[in-house]
């Protein structure tokens, strides 16, 4: 087996119950929560009226009328203000402060083998998922190779045991690294508001159903996506040797020196720095460079999945 796992302490669980969780979030988020139950998880996000995201998330159930929304640690207490706003008319409440789960990532060839060794069931599709009273197990990648695991603290200790028998720690970058590199931006407290979806991919990365009827942010969002065209779009890139790169650094053209576009998200791992960077599609064949006009070269990697830049 070649898989390995991290704990993920940048990761924060954003808890909502009671028994209009579901009907609330299909209000108020871009995914169908119509579909989320204890077999089946959704990526999804939080918007803005204007369609800018406040935050992107993995929604799970925990238990019935209990869902968790996996965000980035540094908005979690941002997006529950948020949603606070909105979630006073139902019946529902949230909780922001809990740490009643430890999150791990499994990622790598053998995973689902090894992770049912372990807990005797896998998911076996994308945003598939196991839920018990120990911990949620959802499949986050079309292979069966990538999962994320939600361990109830008072079990955690014992399935941390055993992941570590079965298979090599890595860091939390490492996987952030392969995230990365499977096109999907995360939203930071840097970036909390900055994006429309279609900016960041989240259109092709099933973030978004334009199904599901109306949401917080859905007429500009859907109007984009019917009438209009993104001029710019995420991709991936590398940099090597490796160097710090804060979210939000600026990216030029190579061959106008002008500005087109920032740092989204990055990660240092295996000798070389990952980068997801939001720029002008028009500028992609000219090269792009980071922090300034001579600053380092960006390569660019192959996303997983077709992007439209004609």
């Amino acid at each position: 087996m070649n898989c390995q796992f991290a704990p993920l302490e940048q990761e924060a669980l954003l808890h909502i119950s009671g028994p209009d969780t579901l009907k609330f979030l299909q209000g108020q988020t871009t995914c169908d929560t119509r579909k989320v139950d204890a077999l089946h998880a959704a990526p999804g996000l939080f918007c803005t009226p204007q369609g800018r995201v406040i935050c992107d998330f993995l929604l799970f159930e925990v238990a019935p009328e209990h869902v968790a929304l996996r965000l980035r640690r540094d908005i979690r207490q941002q997006s529950a203000t948020s949603f606070g706003k909105y979630i006073i008319f139902s019946k529902a409440s949230i909780d922001a402060d809990s740490e009643s789960h430890t999150t791990v990532a499994v990622w790598g060839a053998g995973a689902a083998a090894a992770l049912r060794a372990i807990f005797g069931e896998v998911p076996t599709e994308r945003f598939g998922a196991v839920c018990t009273d120990t911990f949620t197990l959802v499949q986050t990648d079309e292979q069966g190779s990538h999962f994320e695991c939600f361990l109830q603290q008072q079990a955690s200790g014992d399935y941390l045991a055993a992941m570590t028998a079965a298979m090599p720690q890595a860091t939390e970058a490492d996987w952030r690294a392969q995230q990365i590199r499977a096109g999907v931006a995360r939203i930071e407290s840097a970036t909390v508001g900055e994006f429309v979806p279609q900016v960041l991919n989240y259109d092709l990365t099933g973030h978004i159903s334009f199904k599901k009827g109306c949401y917080t942010g859905q007429e500009v969002i859907a109007r984009l996506h019917y009438l209009g065209k993104s001029k710019r779009r995420a991709c991936t890139g590398n940099i090597t040797p490796p160097q710090a790169c804060a979210t939000g650094t600026g990216l030029f053209d190579a061959s106008t020196a002008q500005s087109v576009g920032s740092v989204v998200n990055s990660a240092e791992s295996r000798g070389e720095t990952v980068l997801l960077v939001s720029a002008i599609t028009a500028s992609l064949d000219n090269g792009l460079r980071l922090g300034a006009a001579n600053g380092p070269a960006l390569t660019l990697l192959q996303l997983p999945y077709p992007v439209a830049t004609d």
